[in-house]
């Protein structure tokens, strides 16, 4: 069957975590890293034991995209290999998660995909098929290292106009304020990639032959954004709406990170003033999550890993 006719005889949703650590927030707003901050394990040791916990009430399986470097602390290993258990997914999201890997040479690229590979499945006994990038920001140089290094899959374009603009937005306020973002922005041809999955080009934004990409949500026409971050500001009632809209799309693929379940009394305050969406409390946050996901199980969406999607677009 080929990947079209496999698409469309979809009915399916993933829900993939990306597990940025606290200081990948304080990069991206051009903050120092916090000499002692109490916060700084807060998304392995309390968003993702919380994500385990909504996982099993929520009976579905996550595919969690880790940092290698991130993954070589033991606390975080035994997590992860706990969730692994369970059934869950071990994605990978690079070594060392840096914004700027599309603008690094091959060798290096390929470096920080097999080193988190090798990581990972040392500690916890699963080697990674899935790739997702820094920031979804890719290249075609990153799309030919996820092929030398095997994987089955990425799942990194973003190819949201709004998210586009608010990062230009804050990229460029930062800099009036005379502070840097570590955070890139790609060029806008981007936002002309397929909605669905597709098997890359070159260029990447075009269809072609290569590595099986599963495009971040957005929804038809106006693509906007549906991924944590918009679902939690919105709310249980709105978040619901959103996930509505988009009944009837074959494949749903709902990316979340891992501040999506901490709030700025996980010791975050001072981040809060600049990360918004920590301002919303876990409890509106876990109600947000939840509609989304009944409201698309009702509608008859099973939930799956995103390497499952892969293997079923492959056959």
């Amino acid at each position: 069957m080929g990947l079209e006719r496999a698409h469309a005889a979809m009915r399916a949703c993933a829900i993939s975590v990306d597990l940025d650590e606290i200081h990948h927030y304080r990069a991206i707003h051009g903050l120092e890293p916090a000499a002692a901050e109490p916060a700084q394990h807060a998304v392995y040791d309390r968003a993702l034991p919380r994500f385990g916990d909504f996982a099993r009430s929520m009976q579905l399986p996550l595919t969690l995209f880790a940092v290698g470097a991130d993954v070589q602390r033991p606390a975080n290993g035994r997590v992860l290999r706990a969730l692994a258990s369970e059934g869950h997914e071990i994605g990978n999201h690079t070594f060392d998660h840096r914004y700027d890997l599309s603008r690094r040479t091959q060798p290096e690229v390929r470096d920080q995909i097999a080193r988190a590979n090798d990581v990972i499945q040392e500690q916890t006994g699963s080697r990674p098929v899935g790739f997702r990038a820094p920031g979804y920001v890719m290249s075609d140089a990153v799309y030919a290292a996820v092929a030398e290094c095997g994987m089955a899959y990425s799942s990194s374009l973003f190819p949201c106009p709004y998210y586009f603009l608010a990062k230009l937005a804050v990229i460029g306020s930062l800099e009036l304020r005379g502070r840097t973002s570590q955070s890139i922005l790609e060029g806008p041809r981007v936002l002309g990639a397929p909605r669905a999955p597709y098997r890359v080009g070159r260029p990447y934004w075009r269809t072609g032959a290569g590595v099986l990409e599963l495009p971040i949500q957005v929804t038809p026409g106006l693509r906007l954004p549906f991924i944590g971050t918009s679902l939690t500001l919105l709310g249980a009632s709105l978040a619901r709406r959103m996930a509505r809209s988009l009944v009837g799309q074959p494949f749903i693929n709902l990316e979340l990170h891992g501040v999506d379940l901490l709030d700025q009394d996980d010791h975050l305050r001072a981040l809060a003033a600049h990360q918004f969406d920590l301002r919303v409390s876990l409890e509106h946050k876990w109600a947000a999550l939840g509609a989304v996901v009944d409201e698309l199980r009702s509608s008859g969406y099973e939930f799956v890993r995103l390497d499952e999607v892969a293997r079923r677009l492959s056959t």
